[in-house]
């Protein structure tokens, strides 16, 4: 099954014509063939998520056009004898409603399958194999906080016990009253073994005077692992290194000579001075979604597996210009009242991701009597599922309104909000 340039790759290997144009981005009509095997129980009528500027222009020989959209000629197509299917658009993604369904036939009419792997099965698997494959040797893991650090470092907890030691490493970029959360529940109701390292000076040292995105995150990322080592050779050799690698890092790192979407810190980039035989990457065939299965799977609390996905070089990336304390504390702030609201409106499970961004921006405001020239925070809410793609929130107006009314009036060098509507592709999630 192609999907998007899978789509496209299969036409053209096959002899058919993919030319440019057709642009389609988001949400599409797509009428498609009722009859194929991969629609069945799919309306002739749906909405699909698109995402591409070439198109197939020409099927392959003996290949059956079986969807098309108003500026789409080839949607889907087939070979049914040969079992080849391939669509334009992307079912596996949240924004195609019935994207599920046209995979289900896929697996189930085309392929045979059976559907016995289930996030619980994986778990139990995954916490067996590193058992056998860990025994009584040391693991050392790099532990952020976030939902995949956490969740792989509690699958190790289960597996190897006080075998498992986590760094965590606190580069004064988290968002507020994060540090002492999970100092307090990894280190505390866990009880695993934690070294927790202060090191904001030294990140903030090094960043002071950068502005360049991709330059901070490279940044944070040396300095992470500078810290990281630094705290590794207190404990001596370990056997096994685990990050919280998931799917969506290694796709968007790239892979071979596949173009950068953005870098990460951890795909690749790994300490060079740390002694280690091998690394442990138990997630990195989920998806976020999957990844909050497994968390649930593993008894973690849902406030734990529920928060809000946090790229590594933290508020580093959703400050834009040079960093301060100033800015990382106005941004904490702003940030922390916009989640709040969300929860309060019940809204937090439905949005995928929201944040805050503190922008260079600054503009010329009224308070009371007097005129100021503060900073304008852009507001970042998008629905998702697994986080390749994301359709802005359409948040109610009066949420909006209240996020807005506090964070002007609770947060010092802030006068204007405003709000991102563009949803991934063709921006990414995160702003940098």
């Amino acid at each position: 099954m192609g999907i998007c340039y899978g789509a496209q790759l299969m036409a053209h290997m096959l002899g058919g014509i993919v030319e440019a144009g057709a642009n389609e981005y988001g949400k599409v009509d797509v009428a498609v063939d009722t009859a194929s095997k991969l629609f069945e129980e799919i309306p002739s009528k749906t909405v699909c998520w698109m995402s591409h500027t070439d198109y197939i222009n020409q099927v392959p020989v003996d290949f059956k056009i079986t969807a098309k959209t108003v500026n789409c000629p080839v949607a889907a197509m087939e070979n049914a004898a040969k079992k080849l299917y391939a669509v334009q658009f992307h079912p596996e993604v949240m924004h195609t409603p019935l994207g599920a369904r046209m995979i289900r036939n896929f697996l189930y009419n085309v392929c045979g399958c059976k559907g016995e792997w289930t996030m619980s099965s994986f778990t139990k698997r995954t916490i067996k194999a590193l058992k056998e494959k860990i025994g009584d040797k040391k693991v050392l893991c790099a532990l952020s906080g976030g939902v995949d650090s956490s969740v792989a470092a509690l699958l190790l907890h289960k597996a190897c016990g006080d075998n498992l030691t986590c760094i965590f490493v606190d580069h004064g970029l988290l968002r507020k009253d994060e540090a002492k959360q999970v100092n307090e529940l990894f280190g505390g109701a866990y009880n695993i073994n934690l070294i927790s390292v202060d090191a904001s000076e030294q990140f903030l040292g090094q960043l002071r005077g950068i502005s360049d995105p991709e330059q901070k995150r490279k940044i944070i990322g040396r300095e992470f692992i500078r810290v990281f080592e630094a705290q590794a050779k207190k404990i001596g050799k370990v056997d096994f290194l685990v990050q919280g690698t998931i799917y969506p890092d290694v796709i968007e790192s790239g892979v071979g000579d596949a173009a950068l979407i953005k870098s990460h810190h951890n795909v690749g980039g790994l300490p060079d001075h740390v002694e280690f035989d091998e690394i442990i990457e138990p997630l990195r065939d989920l998806f976020k979604d999957e990844v909050r299965k497994v968390g649930l799977e593993l008894g973690m609390p849902e406030n734990m597996v529920y928060r809000q996905p946090f790229p590594g070089p933290g508020l580093g990336v959703r400050i834009i210009g040079e960093i301060t304390r100033e800015k990382i504390a106005i941004l904490q702030d702003a940030d922390a009242i916009f989640r709040e609201e969300i929860a309060n409106a019940g809204l937090d499970r439905e949005i995928g991701q929201h944040f805050a961004v503190l922008t260079d921006l600054r503009s010329v405001g009224v308070m009371g009597d007097f005129r100021t020239y503060d900073y304008t925070v852009a507001l970042r809410a998008v629905t998702t599922s697994d986080f390749m793609t994301a359709d802005w929130a359409t948040i109610p107006y009066d949420v909006l309104n209240t996020v807005s009314r506090r964070i002007v009036n609770e947060v010092k060098g802030i006068n204007r909000i405003v709000y991102d509507i563009t949803s991934k592709p063709p921006a990414t999630i995160e702003w940098l």
